[in-house]
């Protein structure tokens, strides 16, 4: 693949504007398409509460967005909130979805799966859900949506999507109220029958922040990416970490210790991405149509209300700053992993005040 710094753009003359889309595809968005949410989650990065949240992005206007995503490609779309299962609109826009060829997901919490909106997810073409648990039993997993019977619904929602055939996956925040338990939930993802697992650890951001002291230490962080990396051979799903992008740094570590080449055989979807995507091949667009790099990471990067979506995708400032991997600041700067890897830029920003600023959580030093 061409290097992207040695594409030349004369209409900015920082050193960033040489950076051109074609080289940072677009693969992914996660939308939020409502605030609202049943649930009070303590980390979620929204602080969502039922709401109403006024300025939510009109069916038509959605529409609109969608037809300029497919001028630039056709990603995921992750139909995501609050809970999108409160939006009145969500199949029509997952069916909308689903014509223009994108591969239309859906990010649930589950308690309001039911039979007549599973039906309506599979006709309009939502070929997967994710559904967050994040303790494997009551106590723990209702302590973290601050509503009780939070998991019975949510296990109620997943029987429901494996009577109708529609595929599954956990998704799980890891603090140190869970971190011990986080075998027991990927035992029982595999016993709930899930196609996926995938971890997140957390970005302190919205009610987030008032979580900080339960950050897992960056000890704890390299043990548990290093844990889950061993998984990889011992269980029969696909395991992703999220917010984690220094699991891509170790995963070549582990690779070349075990004499094993890295290829999409052997290791997957791991094999073909990065650590931190934001503004690289995924973006984020909130309730009001605010693009950020992710949806962790609330920098303003141009409204699709304002201005069309392929021209913030390319022409966004911060977008060209976060496809400069050169232009990492700390120790991120000169590490050798940096391309696969790149920290995590929320959780950079939330501690800096700088997104360009070294991953905080990370305790290996460049060689």
């Amino acid at each position: 693949m061409n290097d992207p710094l040695k594409v030349k753009n004369q209409k900015l003359k920082t050193p960033n504007s040489e950076l051109r889309t074609p080289n940072f595809q677009l693969r992914m968005v996660a939308w939020e398409l409502i605030r609202s949410c049943n649930l009070a989650c303590v980390h979620c990065r929204a602080s969502s509460e039922r709401g109403p949240y006024p300025g939510e992005l009109t069916t038509q206007e959605c529409f609109r967005v969608m037809d300029e995503i497919a001028t630039i490609g056709k990603p995921v779309i992750i139909l995501t909130g609050g809970e999108p299962l409160l939006r009145a609109d969500i199949f029509d826009l997952a069916e909308y979805g689903t014509k223009k060829g994108f591969r239309m997901v859906m990010a649930t919490n589950g308690t309001l799966i039911t039979e007549e909106n599973v039906k309506a997810m599979k006709a309009s073409g939502i070929q997967r859900i994710s559904v967050s648990l994040d303790g494997p039993d009551a106590e723990t997993h209702d302590a973290f949506r601050r509503v009780k019977g939070a998991l019975e619904g949510s296990l109620r929602g997943i029987e429901i999507a494996k009577k109708y055939d529609l595929p599954f996956q956990i998704n799980t925040t890891i603090t140190r109220a869970n971190l011990h338990l986080i075998e027991k939930i990927l035992r029982l993802s595999i016993d709930l029958g899930a196609v996926a697992h995938h971890i997140f650890l957390l970005v302190p951001t919205g009610r987030g922040k008032e979580l900080q002291e339960q950050e897992i230490s960056a000890l704890d962080y390299e043990k548990t990416l290093n844990w889950f990396y061993e998984q990889n051979d011992q269980v029969d799903l696909q395991l992703k970490a999220t917010c984690a992008p220094h699991y891509y740094r170790i995963l070549r570590q582990r690779a070349k210790k075990e004499g094993k080449k890295i290829t999409p055989q052997t290791h997957g979807l791991d094999a073909m991405t990065r650590g931190c995507l934001g503004g690289i091949s995924f973006c984020f667009i909130s309730h009001m149509g605010q693009v950020q790099p992710c949806g962790y990471l609330e920098l303003d990067c141009g409204n699709v209300r304002e201005k069309p979506f392929r021209e913030i995708w390319e022409e966004s400032r911060i977008f060209r700053d976060l496809r400069n991997f050169d232009g990492y600041k700390g120790k991120c700067g000169p590490c050798e992993f940096r391309k696969v890897c790149g920290g995590c830029r929320a959780r950079a920003y939330e501690i800096s005040g700088d997104y360009m600023a070294e991953e905080p959580y990370c305790i290996y030093e460049p060689a």
